[in-house]
């Protein structure tokens, strides 16, 4: 039970880390918002999260498909609850962009 709480507080932490990076690379870039609506940093990172785990999953359906590999139909995390493999890939890949993007930054 321990360490079940213990991942699911890492993977909170990861979620806001990127999030977090994801805002401030964004007030370093200078992009402004050009919508009617007023979001916040925080929600339009989000977002913008959730759409490039949708594209690189996408992406990896497309690469599955094409090379035609056999994957599990789901993954078992903890003891019920139950994800997609490409889904999670997706999802892990999305919140570890940002590290590799700042990575970059600071060794350029």
């Amino acid at each position: 039970m321990l360490i079940k709480g213990i991942l699911a507080l890492i993977l909170i932490g990861l979620v806001a880390w990127a999030v977090r990076t994801r805002v401030r690379l964004k007030k370093t870039r200078g992009v402004e918002n050009v919508e009617s609506t007023v979001a916040s940093p925080a929600s339009i990172a989000l977002g913008e999260l959730v759409a490039i785990a949708g594209g690189i999953y996408l992406s990896l359906v497309l690469l599955t498909s094409f090379l035609k590999l056999s994957l599990p139909e789901k993954v078992c995390i903890y003891d019920n609850l139950l994800i997609d493999p490409l889904a999670l890939a997706a999802i892990v890949i999305a919140i570890l962009q940002p590290l590799f993007l700042s990575l970059l930054r600071r060794f350029r």
